[in-house]
């Protein structure tokens, strides 16, 4: 049997026309338009998610987990394993100063608004200086072994910065 391409159809029941309520006593589904009689149901413009007749809804029944600290640093996490496979591949510079800036033009840093904190997965063989916002103690050993060095920097957030000018100019137009 072959099949042409004028004779392509749907399936008999494939494709039905949707139901237009509200449309007469004789569609079946005129008058109240399948709503029933009154209520907060029957009227337009209602959803009542998460409703469970009165009983206590599911969302609510679960326990909640976790918790959010709306302080937590936003570090970008950098493995020296990665580091070195880039040095490798000629993306990072080891001779000149690895900062976020150089790390995230080599795809390593990706995000981390507090700064790059350097992790000690993977080994670094190569004598590399690196200005950070933190490193944890089995990088600093790796760095420093490979005779490299680690700058820690603090980056200052700045609502602090904001509040320190703040409190000079007061402190300057008392002098004055």
């Amino acid at each position: 049997m072959t099949i042409k391409l004028n004779e392509l159809r749907d399936n008999d029941g494939a494709r039905k026309g949707r139901v237009r309520v509200g449309r007469g006593i004789g569609s079946g589904l005129g008058k109240t338009a399948g709503r029933g009689q009154k209520g907060q149901k029957s009227r337009s413009g209602v959803s009542i998610k998460g409703f469970e007749g009165g009983q206590m809804p599911l969302h609510m029944r679960l326990p909640k987990r976790g918790f959010n600290n709306i302080f937590a640093k936003d570090f970008a996490e950098v493995n020296l394993g990665a580091v070195q496979k880039m040095i490798d591949a000629g993306k990072l510079d080891a001779k000149k100063m690895l900062d976020h800036d150089a790390l995230k033009a080599a795809g390593l840093a990706r995000g981390g608004k507090d700064g790059v904190r350097l992790l000690a997965k993977g080994e670094l063989k190569t004598k590399a200086s690196f200005k950070v916002a933190g490193a944890s103690k089995g990088a600093l050993d790796a760095v420093e072994k490979a005779g490299g060095s680690v700058e820690i920097v603090e980056r200052k957030d700045p609502a602090a910065l904001a509040a320190a000018k703040k409190g000079t100019a007061k402190a300057a137009a008392k002098k004055a």
